[in-house]
């Protein structure tokens, strides 16, 4: 049965490959690299990328935090988490915009988003009000790490393919050195210095500037554009393809619940402030070996099965989050989260990449793929906010977003039926 689905996945990802290229392109001929000086510039560009952005963005539980008993303290918790929740959207929304221009004009695209990125961080420190933050921090940074991360994560499967899954691996991991940096960095300039609000976001922009700058240098794709349509939409039409979509979505609804929330859950059970948002850091320095580790044995075990894996993981552990409740406890929690969630963002990017039948659609497909995924994210901290609010605890939002994440998680390993290997294959 596996095998009779399999090949109409095939057949439908060939017939996408066609439409997008011109027959002169023949991608039997092309041979990534595997490694070399550019492909590894590519990647610690791509690398400083998501230590910029998603680094950033996985900070955002000390926001959370501060604005609830700052700026935005006559706030609900749902309502301050819309503002996060929003960003997180257009971070990986703006893939359909970012990997789509990565494909048909080069990387190029991001040096206009960059300067928006900076922009923003530079607007967010005049923040006063609500629709201030949702409009600067949700909206612009939002929509412009979307429009940089992607480009990257394309460039390098371009440099990659049998070693894709741990060199994209390599790439996220920025995101969580830059999870372990920022959030320290940022707690302490509000919460242990007297800089305040606005020069500690401004510090914050200037000393991400190089990183920035150097990346929009080094990161360059390998093959020539593609000259077709902006989008691709027969990959719609693979099998493969809507089941990792929907996996990813179920993911999404619950995995962003301890990067919003841990910090506030922590403060309930006792914690001071300033050790909650450390808590933050530990999660992402655990979330760096979660993404390469895993990325590696996804080369070699299959992309898919790790990419289920995680999600299942993943959703295990959020249903535990009510009983860490010691700092010894708590601490170990985020360690093992950070573990477990790093496999979701680096499994499903690399998952998307065996979809592809034409490295030059990489971009287009993991846009058009975590653009849709992305929708749960403004589902999941929201809800969250209302639960945490109606029930004055963490015990049922553990629950509704560990319960989505593990299906996306069965869904997942699922979707290896439409695959010639079957469900037991390694893919």
């Amino acid at each position: 049965m596996a095998k009779t689905h399999s090949t109409s996945a095939g057949s439908d990802e060939e017939k996408a490959s066609h439409i997008a290229h011109p027959p002169e392109f023949d991608i039997s001929t092309d041979k990534a690299p595997e490694g070399g000086r550019e492909a590894w510039l590519v990647s610690l560009g791509g690398a400083s990328i998501f230590f910029c952005c998603l680094g950033f963005a996985n900070a955002y539980g000390v926001f959370q935090e501060y604005y609830m008993t700052h700026q935005l303290r006559n706030y609900s918790p749902d309502a301050v988490a819309w503002i996060g929740s929003i960003a997180s959207f257009m971070q990986f929304g703006g893939g359909a915009i970012g990997g789509p221009l990565f494909d048909r004009y080069g990387a190029w695209t991001m040096r206009p988003a960059a300067i928006a990125y900076l922009f923003g961080m530079m607007m967010l420190s005049l923040c006063t009000k609500y629709w201030h933050f949702m409009l600067v921090q949700g909206v612009l940074m939002g929509t412009s790490m979307g429009i940089l991360q992607f480009p990257t994560l394309a460039a390098v499967s371009q440099y990659f393919d049998k070693k894709r899954a741990a060199a994209i691996g390599i790439v996220i991991s920025g995101s969580s050195i830059g999870g372990i940096v920022i959030p320290i960095i940022i707690n302490k300039m509000l919460n242990g210095s007297s800089l305040g609000f606005g020069w500690s976001i401004r510090i914050m922009g200037f000393a991400i500037l190089p990183l920035i700058v150097f990346s929009c240098f080094t990161v360059k794709a390998r093959l020539p554009p593609r000259s077709s349509a902006f989008f691709i939409w027969a990959a719609f039409k693979s099998p493969t393809y809507i089941l990792l979509i929907t996996a990813l979505f179920f993911m999404f609804i619950g995995m962003f619940t301890p990067l919003f929330f841990l910090p506030t859950y922590a403060v309930s059970r006792g914690m001071s402030v300033t050790l909650a948002s450390y808590l933050l850091a530990i999660l992402n320095a655990s979330s760096t070996f979660g993404r390469i580790i895993p990325g590696v044995l996804a080369d070699k075990y299959g992309k898919l099965n790790m990419f289920a894996a995680g999600g299942i993981s993943c959703g295990i552990t959020i249903l535990c989050m009510n009983a860490a409740r010691s700092t010894a406890g708590l601490v170990v929690y985020a360690i093992v989260f950070g573990f477990t969630s790093g496999m979701i963002i680096s499994g499903g990017s690399a998952a998307f990449s065996i979809c592809v039948q034409d490295p030059r659609d990489l971009g287009t497909y993991m846009g058009q793929g975590l653009a849709v995924g992305s929708l749960a994210a403004l589902i999941g901290p929201p809800v969250n906010g209302v639960l945490e609010k109606k029930y004055g605890g963490f015990l049922q939002v553990s629950i509704f977003s560990g319960v989505f994440c593990v299906v996306g998680g069965v869904i997942a390993l699922l979707s290896k039926m439409a695959r010639p290997q079957g469900l037991f294959g390694k893919v």
